[in-house]
């Protein structure tokens, strides 16, 4: 008998699970605004989808629709892209809500977010700089001093 991994093959440790109302249109939001592409999709016969599977970029994202045991329970994550702006325009394009538009920010990445179809914050970021923590806390507080 071979020995089972403890974790299935494109996943990492930490896999994001979404509950939400609307997990259909979820899919399609994030394969039209990030590019997803769907690993599997278990509907019951009325529609609902008791868990899917997207893959984005090099990682899993997990979902399902929102039941009485489950409530819908939005978040936010974070999402590495090589072209924030583009990523952004995708996102908007898609029926995302722009929560930030993308900007340059002071620990090294350019980033934006976007509020998805069913409530869930998408924090879009693109390093721009490799910067020392030190670096860091100094931007940090010249910034804090100006306000």
């Amino acid at each position: 008998m071979s020995k089972v991994d403890y974790k299935p093959e494109g996943f990492h440790c930490v896999t994001p699970y979404l509950t939400v109302q609307g997990a259909a249109k979820l899919l399609d939001f994030l394969k039209q605004a990030f590019g997803a592409e769907e690993v599997g999709r278990y509907a019951e016969p009325n529609g609902r989808i008791a868990h899917a599977c997207v893959k984005i970029g090099d990682s899993m994202v997990e979902m399902s629709d929102c039941t009485g045991e489950w409530p819908a329970t939005p978040c936010s994550l974070h999402f590495y892209v090589p072209d924030v702006d583009a990523v952004y325009q995708r996102a908007v394009k898609a029926g995302g809500v722009s929560l930030r538009e993308p900007e340059d920010q002071f620990y090294g990445e350019r980033s934006a977010g976007v509020r998805d179809v069913c409530g869930n914050n998408w924090f879009i970021g693109t390093r721009i700089e490799v910067l020392s923590k030190e670096e860091i806390d100094k931007r940090a507080t010249a910034i804090s001093d100006n306000k």
